[in-house]
């Protein structure tokens, strides 16, 4: 780290605002906190003193409120080692790592929403400053000078008021804003919802790439791919961190895994760090701050993973600008609350509710505040399997996740308690896992790794020893993208087919939007990747079997459906076949229904739940029906007879899935990924990276 001269603080004058003998000399390293609302000289004095008395009582910053000035700047504060500590919650704690303000709101909402109102821990981490060209205004309306460190403190106050308005119901609740010193040498800026101090914003304030896939090499992308040495930061205009910086790439990565260790999440959310890239011009899909931020995130977390008594971490990744060509996926009342979110910090009224000559909100965004139909949907990315719960062939269950990046394993015996989780040697795994049950009464997982240098991903699986025995090492399958630079590495999670010889067939879509396989057995001689037809697919297929054995894949398109079959005796599945079904959400789950299969989706724009029903080796539905009463979001397991899915509310409903249906049982905590059932129960994994089971039989409930 290299420190520099500050960067761009116009609105703070160069004098301290205290004499040198109003307070005692602060010790190295100390902090500098102050409230939203600059404080007058005199107001800031009084608020100083009691700031320390109370600090000093309780272990908590809080300041109290005064009249402000345009001239007025943020006190000295107190030491750091005063500032709000970290606030840990039942239930788990949560860390979102984003690039630019706003990735949260329009790419992570409703979760983030959904995590506040129910109480947990949430801490959210903007990599860089948003400093854009610095106007702070609509691009019809009349430009201002530009002025990045201004624009860069406009969208924090939009942030604050987002995130009190949501966790307060008031855009004004104060916040305390601190200065920490982080793992990288430097400073980043703390602020600390005091009327929920669990609620929390870090400002690491380095530059921005200034241009969605332009050639800019002082970005993250730069940083990353060694283009650059060192990337310097863009202060805010008010920012208690008053000192400017430059990180290299290493120190990046030890500020977030530091943040990491300071907070212990117990879940992250960050958005895609494989994109893919655009058809045609083979330009990138998404922004590259949004993508290589996700990278330093990961490698953040596996350099988080070895750090001795930290929490077991799971870890979503989200869908970012290529979401708003897709279907909706959220109602209109959940889109609706998103979007006044958004608006909040768009600060559509202009309303001078933050005090600030900087601004109280992005006015860019004032513009388009949904985005380019950004509000009305949330996706996840590899993350919505609903087959990672297995029966072995001596009829115990077992359950798969992944947390710090390893395989973990729950283990419930016929008539005894879940025990787990264990986790399995080897790291980098994605996401979520897809298992399958082999004719000899092993239990298989697959899923994707990661690694990150050279930067890749591939397919892999692990495969019991015998049944009921241990699990063996992780066997790769390579992958069907020939490198990073090609299409970012931009597969999806697997689904998988077993025949009755063992014969396996996984299928993964890749970068080009089509469905690739690979074959071989669970013992190796596994043939390379070749395509499986299809164009135009997103999402992750998912694969399942009827009664009688016969194999069925299905794949979602931006309007339709694909599906492709294989007779009971195995063999290369025929397809893909146009199935003719309405536009779904892209969320798929497939279960065995009757003498053929259930395809269950959600519809558009009202995250209603419907199943296409598929007789015995068609491609084609025999009917679609509706099932009421069940809207939210995400995937839905119909194993066992019992649908699971996840409610508006963000908690888990379910019913049983003959076709006359009945009420929505919602109970539980919020929940990573999706359910998976089975025949005795319903299984969900906490944002705490608990394993929790709801029983078949009676009304909907959580335990362990």
């Amino acid at each position: 780290m290299r420190q520099r001269t500050p960067t761009g603080a116009n609105h703070l004058p160069a004098f301290p605002l205290f004499s040198p003998g109003s307070l005692p000399d602060l010790p190295k390293g100390a902090g500098v906190s102050r409230p939203v609302r600059p404080l007058s000289r005199r107001a800031a004095l009084a608020a100083g003193s009691l700031a320390v008395l109370a600090g000093v009582a309780s272990g908590a910053l809080l300041l109290a409120g005064g009249a402000s000035t345009a001239s007025d700047v943020p006190s000295r504060g107190v030491p750091e080692a005063l500032a709000v500590k970290p606030v840990r919650t039942d239930g788990g704690a949560v860390m979102q790592i984003v690039s630019h303000p706003d990735d949260d709101l329009f790419f992570m909402n409703p979760d983030t929403g959904r995590t506040i109102a129910a109480g947990r821990s949430l801490t959210s981490v903007y990599l860089t400053a948003g400093e854009s060209d610095g106007r702070n205004a609509r691009r019809q309306d009349p430009q201002p000078p530009a002025d990045k460190a201004a624009y860069a403190e406009a969208r924090q106050n939009g942030i604050r008021a987002a995130y009190a308005e949501m966790a307060t119901g008031n855009r004004t609740s104060p916040w305390t804003r601190t200065a920490i010193t982080t793992a990288g040498g430097a400073r980043a800026e703390l602020d600390t919802l005091r009327a929920r101090p669990g609620v929390s914003l870090v400002w690491v304030q380095l530059r921005e790439a200034g241009s969605v896939t332009g050639d800019r090499p002082h970005s993250l992308r730069g940083l990353w791919e060694g283009r650059v040495a060192e990337l310097g930061s863009q202060l805010a205009a008010g920012s208690p961190v008053r000192e400017g910086f430059a990180y290299t790439k290493d120190e990046v990565v030890a500020v977030v895994a530091g943040l990491l260790e300071r907070f212990r999440p117990t879940f992250v959310r960050t958005l895609d760090p494989t994109p893919g890239v655009r058809a045609g011009d083979g330009a990138l899909s998404d922004h590259q701050d949004h993508m290589y931020g996700a990278r330093f995130a990961q490698a953040a977390l596996e350099r988080y993973a070895r750090t001795p008594g930290h929490p077991a971490t799971g870890v979503q990744t989200y869908l970012g600008y290529a979401t708003g060509g897709l279907p909706h996926s959220l109602d209109p009342a959940t889109a609706r609350e998103k979007l006044r979110t958004l608006e909040t910090y768009a600060w559509l009224d202009l309303e001078d509710h933050c005090g600030d000559p900087a601004g109280c909100g992005d006015r860019k965004v004032a513009a388009r505040p949904a985005g380019h139909d950004w509000a009305q949907s949330i996706r996840y990315t590899r993350g919505e399997s609903t087959s990672w719960l297995r029966r072995g062939g001596d009829g115990t269950l077992y359950a798969f996740g992944v947390l710090d990046g390893r395989l973990a394993v729950w283990h419930k015996p016929v008539g005894a308690a879940w025990t787990g989780p264990r986790l399995l040697p080897g790291g980098g795994l994605d996401g979520s896992v897809t298992s399958v049950a082999l004719p000899d009464g092993r239990v298989a997982a697959f899923g994707t790794r990661t690694r990150l240098d050279p930067y890749g991903r591939e397919v892999g699986y692990v495969v019991q020893t015998a049944p009921g025995g241990p699990f063996g090492p992780w066997r790769s399958l390579g992958t069907p993208e020939p490198d990073d630079a090609a299409g970012t590495s931009d597969i999806s999670r697997p689904a998988v087919l077993v025949d009755r010889t063992g014969a396996l067939s996984v299928f993964v879509r890749d970068a080009r939007h089509r469905l690739t396989v690979a074959s071989g057995t669970a013992g190796g001689g596994w043939s390379g990747w070749a395509a499986a037809g299809g164009s135009g697919v997103h999402g992750d297929p998912v694969a399942t079997a009827d009664a009688a054995g016969r194999g069925y894949v299905f794949a979602a398109t931006a309007d339709s459906v694909l599906a492709w079959t294989r007779g009971a005796a195995g063999g290369p599945p025929a397809g893909p076949v146009a199935t003719g079904l309405p536009a779904t959400t892209v969320a798929l789950g497939a279960a065995p229904d009757g003498d053929g299969v259930g395809l269950w989706f959600r519809r558009p724009d009202s995250g209603d739940v419907r199943v296409a029903r598929f007789a015995a080796g068609s491609g084609r539905p025999s009917a679609v029906r509706d099932v009421p009463g069940s809207g939210g979001y995400g995937a839905v397991s119909a194993e066992g007879g019992r649908l699971a899915a996840r409610a508006r509310a963000g908690h888990l409903a379910t019913a049983p899935a003959h076709p006359g249906g009945a009420a929505w049982s919602t109970a539980g905590p919020l929940f990573a990924g999706a359910p998976a059932g089975a025949a005795d129960g319903v299984a969900v994994v906490g944002l705490d990276g608990r394993l929790r089971w709801t029983p078949a039989g009676g009304p909907t409930r959580i335990g362990p």
